[in-house]
């Protein structure tokens, strides 16, 4: 697949891979930087890509307020997905609220529930999931390529922003008018769970804000942990 892709923008490879995987190429956004700049390509350049995103339960009004205004601006539908109402139901009937705080199990349990759960839902019986990443938001993201094999929902991923700067994605942003979360502007680099998400300080790691509660090196959801490089792959 990445011969199809090499050289070209990210608007281009968008509309090639959308070409190559008709109805069956999808993007998934949190609203963050990043993803409305993604959004902004497939929407202002009427490419068929379904656009969708989790919808947790939990979220900062902030992010439904961006949510509800690129829909809104662009007149295009954003799909959400829910999480399984008596799974939901029951973890909290068990454990309470926030019971993500108690342990890294409890956490993963909840984020199992509220998130992966449904993406694998969102992504089934498609080809390629285009995501937000970029290189530089964590270390170990640095050794990843902008095309990967995702062997947990065999399917691509392709990052077409992957070797963006943060300024390179804020540019964007500027030149073209995007709606975007202001909790950026409040120090938020990584926006999701509003229990779960706080400003970061000068000189903190990208995901300092994401589960600061919990002592650990990698912080990942697991939304992409089963991804491997496609120079990997066996083919």
């Amino acid at each position: 697949m990445s011969q199809l892709i090499d050289g070209k923008d990210p608007v281009l490879a968008l509309q090639v891979l959308a070409n190559e995987f008709p109805g069956g190429i999808v993007f998934s956004t949190s609203f963050g930087w990043e993803d409305q700049v993604i959004t902004h390509m497939i929407f202002a350049n009427n490419i068929p890509i379904k656009v969708f995103t989790l919808e947790t339960g939990r979220l900062f009004p902030e992010t439904y307020y961006v949510w509800n205004r690129t829909m809104e601006i662009y007149g295009q539908p954003i799909h959400a997905y829910y999480p399984v109402h008596h799974l939901l139901e029951e973890m909290v009937n068990r454990k309470g609220p926030n019971s993500f705080y108690e342990s890294v199990e409890n956490r993963k349990e909840c984020c199992g529930i509220r998130k992966i759960e449904p993406l694998h839902r969102a992504l089934a019986g498609n080809k390629l999931w285009v995501t937000g990443i970029r290189a530089e938001q964590s270390p170990n993201r640095e050794d990843m390529s902008n095309v990967e094999w995702d062997a947990g929902n065999n399917l691509y991923k392709f990052h077409p922003i992957f070797n963006w700067t943060l300024d390179d994605v804020k540019a964007y942003i500027k030149l073209h008018n995007i709606p975007y979360n202001t909790l950026h502007d409040r120090g938020f680099p990584s926006i999701g769970c509003a229990p779960c998400t706080r400003a970061v300080q000068p000189g903190e790691d990208f995901r300092a804000g994401r589960w600061w509660w919990e002592d650990q090196s990698k912080k990942e959801c697991g939304l992409h942990s089963h991804a491997v490089e496609l120079n990997d792959l066996k083919e």
